[in-house]
C-alpha cells in the first residue's frame, strides 16, 4: 500500500525521464518516491535529496558515493541501484522498487517469531551481506526497516546509502547508524568492518526471536551506552525452551569484542545454515510465549517500533556519554511497507531543532581561562561603577509627561493593531477546511470564505475524477495563519500508459512485459493456428499502444499450434476414391511409384498407406501403394504323379489344392488335374483327381 501524502513533487517529471507518482517515505536527508521510468516503462524508487541539502557538496558527494558503491553490488538479496544524477537543484538516486512490506512490519504484527521462521527470514539477509562483504562493502545500518519483503516472497536488504568501501576513511568522519542496532565499536568511534554488520544482525535476530530488543532507554544515547558497556543475554531467558545453538549464535554475533564475532557475513551464513539443518522440528517450531501486557514490560519491541528505528548520527572518536546525560532524540521518518527509506535519528541537546550534532558534557575551564574570566568581570564592574545612576539634567517634568503619554498611546495603537491582525485579521490562526473531491471553484470559494488564498497545481490521481481537487498542502485540519498560502492539487485523472506489444512472442514473454509495465494478466484463451507454434501470443485485448491505467487486465489469445487431423483409412478403395477421401480431410495424397501384386486387392485399388493411422497436421502427406492385382503363375502338370507330391509342389507355387478321390484314392495317383499347363492368378484353386 502506498502512502497518500500531498506533496508538490508528486506529478512532476525528474530529468525528463522519471514521472513521480506518489511519496513512499521521508527521512532526515532524503524523500523516497514511487516513480515510473518512462524510458524503460517500469516502476522505480526515486530517492531525492532534501532541497536544503542539495547545495551541500558533502551530501552530494555522499549520494554519489552511495550510487557508485551500491551499483557495484549485484545480488538477488540486495536492492539494486539503477541510476543517479542531478536535475537542476534536484539530486536523486534511482533504486529497484520492491512492492511489499518490511521485516519491521512482520515483527510488529507477529511479535516473537518461531525459530524456523526467524532463521528463514534472516538467511537471505545474511546472504546479501555476505556478498557485500566479499565485494569489500559494509552496510553500517542493518535493521528490520531495511529488510524488504516483496509480495512474491523475495527478501532483499536495502538502503546501502551508508555503505562505503572498506578503506582507512571508515575510521574517521561521522558515525551513522541506528542506535538500537549499532555496534559498540561504532559508538566508540573505532573503525567499522564486516563484523559491525554481524553485530547488528545478531541484535535483529534477538528481536525476531523474543519480540523485543535487548537494550532500551528513554533517550537513544542511553541505548548506545548499553551497547558499549552491557552484554546481550541469551534469547532463551525470554523464550524458555529455545535451543542452546540459537542462544550461542545470537551471543556469538553480539559479542562486545569484534574479535569474538564471526569474521564476516559468509562465516555467519555457514554457521546459520548448519544450525538450521541440525535443529529438530520441535526446536524449530517452538512457539514463543504470548507477548506481555504493554503496560507491564519496559522492554517490549513496540517502544522501539514507534520510533521507526531512525538512523542515528554520532561524532566518531568520542566515548559514549553515560545514560544520565540530558540528550534527546529527534526524528523525521515516514515509513511505507512497499518500499522503506529511513530518516536520520539525530541526537541533539534539549530544545535544539537544528541538524544533527552530539556534544559531550562541557569540560571544566582551565586556570588560564578562569583568570581571564575574572579580569573581564573586574572590567565590567568598573564600567558599571563609572556610569551615573541618574542623569545630571533631569529636564522639564511636564515635557516628560507628554512624551510618556505619546509613547503609551502609540503602544496602545500598536497593541490594538497587532491584536486585530493576529486575532481577526490576516494573521489570525485558522484551520484549513476539507476541499477534497470539490471542483476548483468550490474549493477556492471554501478557502476564501475561511480567509485563505490559494494556488493550484495539477497532479495525476487514480481515484479522484479529472478536474476535482485531490487535496491541499497543508492538509485539511491543519491550523495556519490566514496570510500563509494554500496549494490545491487538482486531479488530471489517472496517469495512462501505452500497452506494450505482446503478440508474436511467447506467453511467458508477454507475462514479463505486463509485469514490467505494471499491468495485470487478463483472460488467456487457446486456439489452434496453422502458422504460429504452440505458446505464441496471437492477439491481445486491449491492443498494443492503447493508453490505459496501471493494473489494467490484458486478455490474450495463445496458439495451441496446428490442429491435429485424424488420418482416414483408405486401404482397399479405388485409387481415385482414396485420394479424394484424404484430400477431403485436409491432407495430401501421394501415390508410390512402385505398384505391388496382391492376391486379395484388385488391380488399381490401395494395398497399403503410410501412415496407416494416427494424426497429421493440415497439409500432411499420406503415401498410397496401389495393387497390380494377383500374380499370374504357370500351372505345371502333375498327372500320373503321387497326390502328396503334387499337393506340396502346387502349394509352394501359391495355389490352393482341392483333392477329389475316386474309389477312395487307393493308389494315391493323380489321374486328372484342372487347370493344367496354363497361367492362372496366384492363389487360384487347383483340383486334383486321385485314384
Amino acid at each position: 500500500m502506498q502512502e497518500h501524502v500531498s506533496d508538490p513533487f508528486v506529478g512532476t517529471l525528474v530529468d525528463n525521464r522519471y514521472a513521480v507518482r506518489s511519496r513512499l517515505a521521508r527521512g532526515g536527508m532524503s524523500t523516497v518516491y514511487l516513480a515510473v521510468d518512462q524510458r524503460l516503462e517500469r516502476d522505480v524508487a526515486l530517492k531525492v535529496l532534501h532541497p536544503h541539502l542539495s547545495t551541500d557538496e558533502s551530501f552530494i558527494a555522499r549520494l554519489g558515493r552511495e550510487a557508485k558503491a551500491a551499483a557495484r553490488l549485484s545480488h538477488p538479496h540486495v536492492v539494486g541501484v539503477l541510476d543517479q544524477g542531478n536535475d537542476g537543484t534536484t539530486a536523486y538516486l534511482v533504486m529497484e522498487y520492491i512492492k511489499g512490506h518490511t521485516l519491521r512490519d512482520v515483527i510488529n504484527s507477529k511479535g516473537a517469531l518461531p525459530p524456523r521462521l526467524a532463521l528463514a527470514l534472516i538467511d537471505p539477509v545474511v546472504e546479501g551481506l555476505a556478498a557485500a562483504h566479499a565485494a569489500g562493502f559494509i552496510h553500517r545500518d542493518v535493521k528490520p526497516e531495511n529488510v524488504l519483503i516483496s509480495d512474491d516472497g523475495r527478501i532483499k536488504i536495502g538502503d546501502f546509502g551508508l555503505a562505503r568501501a572498506v578503506t582507512t576513511s571508515t575510521s574517521s568522519g561521522t558515525l551513522m547508524g541506528t542506535v538500537a542496532y549499532v555496534s559498540p565499536e561504532l559508538v566508540l568511534g573505532k573503525p567499522a568492518d564486516a563484523r559491525s554488520d554481524v553485530y547488528s544482525v545478531g541484535i535483529m535476530l534477538f528481536e525476531m526471536l523474543t519480540g523485543q530488543q535487548p537494550f532500551d532507554g528513554e533517550v537513544p544515547i542511553q541505548v548506545a551506552y548499553q551497547h558499549v558497556n552491557g552484554t546481550v543475554g541469551p534469547p532463551s531467558a525470554l523464550v524458555p525452551g529455545l535451543a542452546g545453538e540459537v542462544d550461542e549464535l545470537v551471543q556469538w554475533c553480539t559479542a562486545n569484542d569484534p574479535e569474538n564475532r564471526p569474521v564476516d557475513g559468509n562465516a555467519l551464513l555457514h554457521e546459520l545454515r548448519h544450525i538450521r539443518t541440525h535443529l529438530t522440528d520441535a526446536e524449530l517450531d517452538l512457539q514463543p510465549p504470548a507477548a506481555p501486557d504493554p503496560a507491564g514490560s519496559p522492554h517490549r519491541t513496540e517502544f522501539i517500533a514507534r520510533t521507526s528505528n531512525p538512523t542515528s548520527i554520532l561524532p566518531s572518536g568520542r566515548p559514549a556519554p553515560p545514560p544520565y546525560v540530558p540528550l534527546q532524540g529527534q526524528e523525521s521518518s515516514d515509513r511505507n511497507p512497499g518500499h522503506a527509506a529511513h530518516g536520520s535519528h539525530i541526537l541533539t541537546p534539549p530544545g535544539e531543532d537544528a541538524e544533527e550534532a552530539w556534544a559531550p558534557p562541557t569540560p571544566l575551564p582551565s586556570k588560564r581561562a578562569q583568570r581571564k574570566a575574572e579580569k573581564e568581570e573586574e572590567k565590567a564592574r568598573a564600567r558599571a561603577a563609572a556610569t551615573p545612576a541618574r542623569t545630571l539634567r533631569e529636564g522639564n517634568p511636564r515635557r516628560r509627561g507628554v512624551l510618556w503619554v505619546v509613547v503609551l498611546v502609540l503602544a496602545a495603537l500598536l497593541a490594538t493593531g497587532a491584536g486585530w491582525f493576529f486575532g481577526m485579521g490576516p494573521g489570525a490562526a485558522a484551520t484549513i477546511p476539507e476541499v477534497a473531491n470539490k471542483t476548483v471553484a468550490q474549493a477556492q470559494q471554501v478557502l476564501s470564505d475561511a480567509g485563505f488564498r490559494s494556488t493550484t497545481s495539477d497532479v495525476f490521481d487514480e481515484n479522484v475524477p479529472t478536474g476535482l481537487v485531490v487535496g491541499s498542502e497543508p492538509g485539511a485540519g491543519t491550523e495556519i495563519r490566514k496570510f500563509q498560502p494554500v496549494s490545491l492539487f487538482v486531479s488530471k485523472g489517472p496517469q495512462l500508459f501505452p500497452l506494450p506489444q505482446l503478440t508474436g512472442g511467447t506467453l511467458d514473454e508477454a507475462k514479463n512485459a505486463l509485469n514490467a509495465a505494471g499491468m495485470a494478466l487478463g483472460t488467456v484463451t487457446e486456439e489452434f493456428n496453422e502458422e504460429a507454434p504452440a505458446g505464441v501470443v496471437l492477439s491481445q485485448d486491449p491492443a498494443s499502444g492503447t493508453p490505459v491505467r496501471r493494473g489494467t487486465p490484458v486478455g490474450m489469445a495463445v496458439s495451441k499450434g496446428p490442429e491435429p487431423i485424424p488420418v482416414p483409412s483408405v486401404v482397399g478403395q479405388d485409387e481415385k476414391d482414396a485420394e479424394d477421401a484424404i484430400e477431403a480431410a485436409g491432407l495430401r495424397a501421394e501415390v508410390a511409384r512402385e505398384e505391388v501384386f496382391d492376391r486379395n486387392i484388385p488391380e488399381g485399388a490401395v494395398v497399403s498407406q503410410s501412415p496407416a493411422s494416427g494424426t497429421l497436421t493440415r497439409g500432411g502427406t499420406v503415401t498410397l501403394t496401389i495393387s497390380k492385382g494377383p500374380r499370374m503363375v504357370e500351372v505345371p502338370s502333375y498327372i500320373g504323379r503321387q497326390a502328396t507330391e503334387a499337393r506340396r509342389a502346387l502349394e509352394a507355387l501359391g495355389f490352393q489344392v482341392r483333392v477329389n478321390e475316386v474309389l477312395g484314392g487307393f493308389f494315391g495317383t493323380v489321374r486328372d488335374q484342372d487347370p493344367v499347363d496354363t497361367e492362372v492368378p496366384e492363389g487360384s484353386v487347383i483340383t486334383l483327381t486321385v485314384v
